[in-house]
């Protein structure tokens, strides 16, 4: 059976940690910031850990050399 190929839209989108959780960049913070709250911009300042499902669908279809699933 043939390699599977790595989404390359993925790969500078999300980082595997160690522990094997998804990190990804908080969305929303391109442009139109002086219509959002201050509390919106300081909470999306840091990268955020992705929910279980959606870590799962990108660690198995389109990083699936990152880090094993489980």
């Amino acid at each position: 059976m043939p390699k599977m190929k790595t989404r390359s839209s993925v790969k500078g989108r999300f980082k595997i940690t160690s522990s094997g959780k998804v990190k990804a960049r908080s969305a929303f913070r391109r442009h139109m910031m002086e219509n959002k709250s201050q509390k919106m911009k300081r909470q999306s300042r840091a990268d955020k850990i992705l929910d279980e499902g959606d870590a799962r669908l990108v660690k198995r279809f389109m990083m699936p050399y990152g880090k094993k699933f489980s």
